[in-house]
């Protein structure tokens, strides 16, 4: 219905163009073939909108179906039906049936990408297209068929162009999307060592291996299972592990579905074996993130072109009405008003304007991938130069990404830690407990959890090892961290016995103490003991640390280790984990806030904490709202309050949604950054999602517009300072583009009316069009502005560079383009080269726009280049005989050369001169900047 009501809207223009050329070609010739004129202008209307039409059909048809819902209840049946059914079994699938599979998993996908042809259709589809093909179709009626196919040349190089820089914006992604893809240990008959496959390349009957900390690739159907436990908040927000078994399931919830692991989850404890029983958009996260089909908002830029479009090309027809208006008082028939009345129509028409918002953000979305920042979609650049509002978690953004030890406790005391940082030899036996209490760490292998690299890190540069203080440690048995556990115990063997050591998070690991050493001398943990503990745990976590606590007690000989064993224990101290603040970020923040735009913490850290981090950033500027807090708030409440909150603490993923929707109902535009499958609802919701692509899932990369590689502020930051040059760079553009056109039609519409005769015909107009708006127009709205900061261009803006500003210098540069022309064909006609003087005012013209394009395009070697270049096909045109007779013209003596240089030169340098001054006015205290 969406594509049937657009075609409607776009019928109705052709239509309309159609009978306007139908009028005017019945009135240009002999009343015997008018029926036939009149309808050949309507057929060639009626079959453009059919071929328009059919196209959209066929990129309808091109959508991929809705996902069918999963019917084969899996979870429920055992695992030996669940391989036959999947023609699989435990040892896997092998490559070759493997592969006979994939490419029925990946049509939809191969079927997404747009093709070649496809965005040039879409690159063609803007409101000056119609009105080019029916000028087109006028030209070639009234028999310049050179000049319709002039009309087509520049609107099929405009397309092209397009359509090759946006295939390759879609092969960089591509590329970025293969480096990070996540690989999966998939079990291959035959082979005692798993193969490692990309999620992209799983087919339903694939047995895969999975341990703790593997995100979930697919869909699974559990075949064994030992410890299992899944994080699923990404999925169902439940915040706690899940236990999983390889047990038929009878549940109807998917929550509730215990032999099923699903895309988009991680594996928080044990070891699995499972079989891949959907991928892709067929997965229950896949179904769940979709796109829903909706009309993108129109702003910024594209809302200015579209009104600067609605405005020109009335302008281009009016002037057309009135110099044909003009030759038919001078006495000329219809036929002979017409031609130059479509010519200047047609070579009014600014061309480049719809292919200049396109090329602006392409480049700019070149310049970010070189900084970190690839941009899925080009025209995500001009709503993300509008950010107000960034939402983003801290971890990884704003600190380094890496745990690490910086501080131990003894409960009453703390001390800080570091590589060049001597700690007391009363510190010093927590962290060997610590480091003793980790997990085994065979020849220099890589922890799996962050806290314990931390661990072993801070031990390293405390050049300790688990014997200190014990004499020598041997391991004998471990008690390994579990979310429903809440610690890691080992036991050990010294030369005075065995030690359980434990660390853990203090709620759970100080109930289980029931001694501490106090000034020197050991004594009872008693209520009193724990109260002073607990204070210090509470005062740590508001510094932003993640806690936890040290404890041992000597262990009997038995070999093994159980939760029962965990008592008695003695409380050695505290020691605080955390992931350091770049020293870049606040910087990166402050810029952000003297931008306007206001930086939102959204986190699921406890409130304390995210506190700390955002007092550190200088974000406390507004209160802090728990998760608990937002619930008890209906939504129209929430819009009311949102934009006083600063930190967002202990927020579900559905919560993060719910405050993405409040702001934007609020008015503001919004950014968001995540990595989780649980983000990308909240990404999708925002203005402009922002992936962090290291380590995104791919639901969250889906969902983004922006996948930054390094998760860094400072290049989110760096992101929009560049998208919102891009306003000050399409400003110089579209007024150098604009101002010229409008001054084309002064000029001609004031030559004609003085001299009785349209002073350039369309090709001499296409060919001004040609030369000023595609290479140097273009090549001004894809250069980054020299000599600006950063901080100055977080200061542009749609209102700043595309309000009175842009049309300022739009009447600036047009008065400038037609006073040069004008004055060099009236000083050409009195200084005696009547018969060149159309040809002098063509090199004003073109040298007008040229001069002022190179002059706002500064040190720019791109923009000056093709300003040169411009001009020297300029003048091989105008100098070489045949060409010359081609366009109308006539080579030009000396006379004329300085005539048309001088006066475009002149005319440019004290335009150039009046803008500074009022620029500068602007800019003092009292100016209307």
């Amino acid at each position: 219905m969406r594509t049937a009501r657009r075609m409607s809207e776009i019928g109705v223009r052709i239509a309309g163009m159609g009978a306007t050329a139908g009028v005017l070609l019945t009135a240009a010739g002999p009343a015997a073939g008018a029926g036939r004129r009149a309808s050949m202008a309507v057929n060639t209307a009626v079959l453009f909108a059919m071929a328009r039409g059919t196209w959209a059909g066929l990129e309808a048809a091109r959508r991929p179906d809705p996902v069918p819902q999963e019917r084969v209840p899996w979870h429920a049946w055992p695992v030996e039906a669940v391989l036959s059914r999947l023609r699989s079994s435990m040892s896997g699938l092998s490559e070759e049936e493997a592969a006979q599979r994939r490419p029925a998993e990946t049509d939809d996908e191969r079927a997404a990408s747009p093709g070649f042809g496809q965005l040039m259709m879409e690159e063609l589809d803007n409101p000056l297209t119609p009105a080019l093909a029916v000028g087109a179709g006028l030209s070639a009626a009234v028999g310049s068929a050179v000049d319709a196919a002039l009309i087509g040349t520049v609107l099929g190089v405009n397309a092209v162009v397009s359509g090759a820089q946006r295939i390759g914006a879609d092969r960089a992604l591509r590329r970025l999307v293969d480096l990070s893809a996540v690989r999966t240990a998939v079990r291959r008959p035959g082979s005692s060592d798993p193969v490692a496959e990309t999620a992209e390349r799983l087919v339903p009957g694939d047995v895969i291996a999975l341990t703790a900390g593997d995100s979930v690739p697919a869909d699974c159907r559990l075949l064994l299972a030992e410890g299992v436990e899944v994080d699923e908040s990404s999925l169902t927000g439940e915040s706690q592990p899940v236990a999983k078994s390889a047990a038929p399931s009878a549940a109807r919830a998917v929550a509730d579905r215990h032999s099923m692991l699903y895309e988009g989850t991680v594996i928080a404890a044990g070891d699995a074996v499972a079989v891949v029983v959907a991928t892709g958009e067929r997965t229950e996260i896949g179904r769940a993130m979709r796109p829903e089909a909706q009309e993108a908002p129109r702003g910024g830029v594209e809302a200015r072109l579209r009104k600067l479009t609605n405005i020109t090309l009335p302008i281009s027809l009016g002037a057309g009405v009135v110099l044909m208006a003009a030759q038919l008082l001078r006495g000329r028939s219809l036929a002979q008003a017409l031609g130059p009345a479509v010519a200047l129509t047609v070579g009014a028409v600014p061309e480049g304007l719809p292919f200049l918002a396109t090329a602006a953000q392409l480049a700019t979305a070149r310049r970010l991938s070189h900084h970190g920042a690839l941009v899925r979609d080009p025209t995500t650049i001009e709503p993300l130069g509008r950010v107000d509002v960034l939402c983003f978690d801290k971890t990884g953004t704003l600190t380094e990404g890496r745990l690490r030890l910086r501080l131990v406790s003894d409960g009453v005391e703390s001390a800080p830690v570091g590589k060049r940082v001597k700690l007391s030899a009363k510190m010093r036996p927590i962290v060997a407990g610590a480091l003793r209490a980790n997990p085994e760490h065979d020849g220099g292998g890589r922890l799996a959890h962050p806290t314990d690299r931390a661990i072993a890190r801070g031990a390293r540069w405390l050049d300790m090892d688990t014997g200190e203080g014990v004499g020598a440690w041997e391991r004998v048995d471990e008690l390994p961290f579990e979310p429903g556990r809440g610690y890691h115990a080992v036991l050990g063997r010294t030369p005075e016995g065995q030690m359980i050591a434990v660390k853990g998070a203090p709620e759970i690991v100080l109930e289980r103490c029931d001694t501490w050493t106090e000034s020197g001398t050991s004594t009872a943990f008693d209520r009193r003991a724990r109260t002073t503990v607990e204070h210090e745990v509470e005062r740590l976590a508001r510094q932003g640390y993640r806690v936890l606590a040290v404890a041992e007690r000597t262990a009997s000989d038995r070999r093994d280790l159980e939760d029962e064993r965990i008592r008695g224990l003695r409380f050695l101290g505290l020691v605080g984990i955390a992931d350091p603040i770049r020293s870049t970020a606040a910087e990166a923040v402050a810029r952000l806030g003297s931008a306007g735009v206001k930086v939102v913490m959204v986190t699921g850290d406890h409130p304390s904490t995210a506190e700390a981090v955002a007092a550190e950033l200088g974000l406390l500027n507004g209160r802090t709202m728990t998760g608990s807090e937002l619930a008890e708030l209906s939504d129209e409440a929430l819009t009311g309050l949102v934009s006083e909150v600063s930190v967002f603490a202990r927020v579900s993923p559905d919560q993060k949604a719910r405050i993405v929707r409040a702001l934007r109902e609020d008015g503001r535009v919004v950014a968001v950054t995540g990595d989780g499958a649980n983000d990308a609802p909240a990404i999708r919701l925002a203005d402009v999602g922002i992936a962090l692509g290291s380590r995104a899932t791919p639901a969250a990369r889906e969902a983004a517009a922006v996948v930054v590689t390094d998760n860094r502020i400072e290049t989110i930051a760096h992101a929009i300072a560049d998208s919102r040059a891009m306003w000050k760079s399409t400003r110089n553009a579209l007024a150098v583009l604009l101002g010229g056109n409008l001054g084309e039609i002064a000029f001609t519409v004031g030559a004609g009316l003085l001299g009785g005769a349209s002073p350039l015909n369309v090709r001499q107009l296409l060919l001004v069009n040609l030369l000023t708006d595609m290479l140097p127009s273009i090549a001004l709205a894809m250069r980054r502005p020299h000599g600006v900061s950063q901080e100055e261009l977080l200061n542009e803006g749609p209102e700043q560079s595309l309000g009175a500003a842009l049309n300022r210098d739009i009447a600036v540069r047009s008065a400038t383009t037609a006073s040069a022309a004008l004055a060099t064909w009236l000083l050409s006609r009195a200084g005696g080269i009547g018969g060149q003087a159309n040809t002098a005012a063509l090199v004003a013209l073109v040298g007008a726009q040229l001069a002022q394009t190179i002059t706002a395009g500064g040190r720019d070697p791109v923009v000056l280049a093709s300003g040169l270049a411009s001009f020297a096909v300029l003048g091989a045109i105008v100098q070489l005989p045949g060409i010359s007779r081609f366009f109308g013209c006539q080579p030009l003596a000396w006379y004329g050369w300085l005539v048309g240089l001088g006066a475009s030169a002149g005319f440019a340098v004290v335009a150039a001169l009046f803008t500074r001054r009022l620029r500068s006015s602007e800019e003092k205290p009292g100016g209307q900047g």
